[in-house]
């Protein structure tokens, strides 16, 4: 996802959802309905974890923590924490996208076999 850095997320929400929308743009009305609230949450969780993975870079994944006077250390960010949960979340919901895509037959791969039988039928 390419947008712009000066975008508010609200913004950069909406352009997430019009570049999802346009792969559905052919999609039967009943399978839109399905598809909107999945595009929407889909977009949401695509731009927080853009600005979760650009906290992270900037502050690291581990955070230091005191709890009493002698007891102290390292531990996981809460937001490594929300990007774990997220990123499975928008997996799940990126595949359920995915599945309700049309389905393309694969081209079968020409290997000159149907050109061989022709040719031959030709010779005798």
């Amino acid at each position: 996802m390419t947008i712009k850095k000066d975008l508010t997320k609200e913004q950069k929400i909406k352009a997430e959802m019009r570049r999802l929308n346009s792969l559905f743009k052919n999609m039967p009305k009943d399978t839109k309905k399905v598809v909107k609230s999945l595009i929407e949450n889909a977009a949401f969780m695509s731009v927080t974890l853009s600005e979760l993975q650009e906290h992270i870079n900037l502050n690291g994944v581990t955070d230091k923590y005191q709890n009493g006077a002698n007891q102290w250390g390292t531990k996981k960010s809460p937001e490594v924490e929300i990007h774990i949960s997220m990123t499975k979340n928008h997996t799940a919901v990126m595949k359920q996208l995915a599945d309700l895509l049309p389905k393309h037959a694969p081209q079968p791969k020409n290997d000159g076999f149907d050109e061989f039988v022709a040719r031959r039928d030709d010779i005798d």
